[in-house]
């Protein structure tokens, strides 16, 4: 039986044209598998960081704004309150010495997450410096009602309530009047 001679460029044709067929099909199925792997435009939005002008808040008062669906804290911090926060550092069960006594970047700003660490309930704020039912000798901060959690000014958590740590401070920075949560 004589042998075909084999046809080298018809052969070498059907290896590129099925390689290239390939590569269209890997990449095909590459680009969308990948891409959903990027996060979506809500999704940055979310996580986008949040700007507030302080000029607006007067000593004493507190704003809250929300940063990744969470209630942030804003509390403008009389001098009296200042002064009355090193008093507590018996009181409560970390004083966060390390993070200084108003655990914000600004002595003058208190910047904390707005959820209780107990059960992520959302503690209410009572500034006044007198006595209070849960405490006689208030200094002003958090109450939480729903199970007695008591928190300073500053967000530290009091000795013998059922939250077991201090309320977070979220990552924050000052330009001027202007506090920037979410960059640092």
């Amino acid at each position: 039986m004589p042998k075909e001679k084999v046809n080298t460029t018809r052969r070498k044709a059907l290896q590129i044209t099925s390689s290239v067929v390939g590569a269209v099909t890997v990449a095909g199925f590459a680009v969308p598998f990948l891409s959903a792997w990027q996060p979506s435009e809500r999704a940055k939005a979310l996580g986008a960081s949040v700007k507030y002008d302080l000029s607006k808040l007067q000593p004493g008062a507190m704003a809250v704004v929300e940063w990744r669906r969470t209630p942030i804290f804003i509390v403008h911090q009389t001098s009296e309150a200042i002064k009355n926060l090193p008093s507590l550092d018996d009181k409560v069960a970390n004083p966060a010495l390390e993070e200084g006594v108003s655990r914000s970047t600004n002595e003058k700003f208190s910047v904390v997450k707005g959820v209780c660490t107990h059960l992520s309930c959302a503690p209410k704020y009572h500034p006044e410096i007198e006595p209070k039912a849960w405490d006689e000798d208030w200094k002003g901060g958090f109450f939480c009602p729903c199970h007695g959690s008591k928190f300073d000014l500053a967000g530290r958590v009091y000795k013998n309530v059922p939250a077991p740590t201090n309320l977070e401070v979220p990552p924050h920075t000052f330009e001027g009047d202007t506090l920037i949560i979410g960059e640092v």
